[in-house]
C-alpha cells in the first residue's frame, strides 16, 4: 500500500472540492471518508506523484480497481477512463433530467460510466434521496 503524506492528502482534498472526481459525491453526503485515488493504479505502475492522485468515493475507487481504459458502449472502441485531475467532468458527463443518473456524453464519459458502474442501483437510490432533500445534483 502506498503512503501519501497527510499534507498532500489535504491538498488533493481541497483541489477536488471535497468530492469524488468521478460521481461528484460530496464528503458530507457519503458515509466513508473519500479516498485518494491513483488515476493510473500503482498495480499498473502508477506513481504516488501528485499529478497521478485525486479524490474518489469508495464505490468509484473500488469499481475502478486497476482499470485504466474501457469500451465505449456506443462504438465498442476502447478509451482511457476519465481523468479527474486533467479533464473537466462537465465536458464528459451530464446529469439526467431527474438529476439521478450520470450520462456519458463522450466516448471517455460513456466508457467511464460503464467501467465504474456509476449508475448502480444503490447509487441511483441514494441520489434520488439527495434530489428529494434538495442536495443534488451538483452544479459547476
Amino acid at each position: 500500500m502506498s503512503k501519501i503524506a497527510p499534507a498532500l492528502r489535504e491538498k488533493i482534498r481541497g483541489e477536488a472540492g471535497n468530492r469524488c472526481g468521478y460521481c461528484l459525491s460530496r464528503q458530507e453526503l457519503v458515509l466513508a471518508v473519500l479516498e485518494i485515488d491513483h488515476i493510473i493504479p500503482t498495480a499498473a505502475n502508477g506513481s504516488d506523484n501528485e499529478d497521478n492522485l485525486w479524490l474518489a468515493c469508495r464505490a468509484c475507487n473500488t469499481a475502478k480497481g486497476v482499470q485504466t481504459e474501457a469500451s465505449d458502449p456506443l462504438t465498442g472502441r476502447r478509451f482511457p477512463l476519465f481523468n479527474p485531475r486533467r479533464q473537466s467532468w462537465w465536458d464528459h458527463f451530464c446529469w439526467s433530467d431527474s438529476g439521478v443518473e450520470i450520462i456519458g456524453i463522450t466516448p471517455i464519459g460513456r466508457a467511464t460510466v460503464v467501467a465504474l458502474d456509476l449508475n448502480n442501483v444503490i447509487s441511483l437510490i441514494v441520489r434520488q434521496n439527495w434530489v428529494t432533500a434538495g442536495w443534488h445534483p451538483p452544479t459547476k
